[in-house]
């Protein structure tokens, strides 16, 4: 399998991950990779690349089956409001296309938020740089990695 920039960061930061690939849906969601891992929506992590008001980039780890509340995610990062990006903005800050968005090896560094109760799981399965691409990786080494700010943004999606 092809190395993403996700899978070279992973590497070189001695992560060790297991590789899942999967038939992708446009607009599946969560849902579609979770059937197809035979694995709980709740350990498929999605990353999303959202903005501040100043329309400065960051991303949110968040589980598969839950929302983020933007209202209580902007008080945590200390801002005034957040606000997903629009795709060409979150594909020019992260490097990757939409719905293969990977936390790891993103074209600019750029602040990660993790749902605080991800590090509770075992295993995660979080993007791998391309669609139709999961890593299977411990939460412990993503907090590692990359330095998230741990939050609790969740809502019931």
């Amino acid at each position: 399998m092809a190395d993403t920039p996700a899978t070279v960061f992973l590497k070189a930061n001695r992560v060790a991950y297991t590789e899942h690939e999967y038939g992708y849906v446009e607009h599946g969601g969560t849902e579609v990779p979770a059937r197809a891992l035979g694995v709980p929506e709740h350990q498929v992590v999605k990353t999303l690349v959202m903005q501040d008001e100043a329309a400065r980039p960051l991303i949110v780890l968040m589980h598969g089956d839950r929302t983020v509340s933007t209202k209580n995610l902007a008080r945590q990062a200390g801002v005034k409001r957040i606000e997903p990006c629009r795709p060409d903005a979150a594909q020019r800050h992260s490097g990757y296309q939409v719905g293969g968005t990977s936390p790891f090896g993103t074209r600019k560094k750029l602040p990660v938020y993790m749902e605080r109760s991800i590090l509770e799981l075992a295993k995660i399965y979080v993007n791998g740089g391309r669609r139709g691409y999961l890593v299977g990786i411990s939460p412990a080494d993503v907090s590692r990695t990359l330095q998230p700010k741990l939050v609790q943004v969740a809502l019931q999606a």
